[in-house]
């Protein structure tokens, strides 16, 4: 089941006025703070990526994978969402303990190979 634009949006609000947004990605949603990936909004849930800090904030949140297959996230509970104080804690202390994204390096043009059989 996809997330739902509502859920995404109010998640978003949650946590103004932390730097994040959220973007499209298989049908679910990533959720960026300062530009690093710090969890899934997947099922119109919340999961956030286990860090060196998560274990200040187990009490709001149980391991879970976002989808099948995955490694597991900490899933926020419909509790965890409405203490906002805590949730932008989690949040923001998860994307400070992350590094940050390695810059994509520009692709290479392919040359142009003349067809020599004409």
């Amino acid at each position: 089941m996809s997330s739902s634009k509502d859920t995404v949006a109010w998640i978003l609000e949650q946590l103004e006025p932390l730097d994040v947004r959220a973007r499209a990605m298989f049908g679910e949603y990533g959720l960026y703070c300062d530009e690093k990936i710090v969890g899934l909004i997947c099922g119109d849930l919340l999961f956030v990526k286990p860090t060196k800090v998560s274990g200040e904030f187990v009490s709001m949140a149980e391991l879970a994978p976002p989808y099948p297959g995955a490694k597991d996230y900490y899933r926020v509970p419909r509790e965890g969402l409405d203490d906002v104080e805590e949730l932008q804690a989690f949040i923001q202390r998860t994307a400070d303990a992350l590094p940050l994204p390695k810059k994509k390096s520009p692709k290479k043009k392919l040359p142009i190979i003349a067809d020599e059989s004409r």
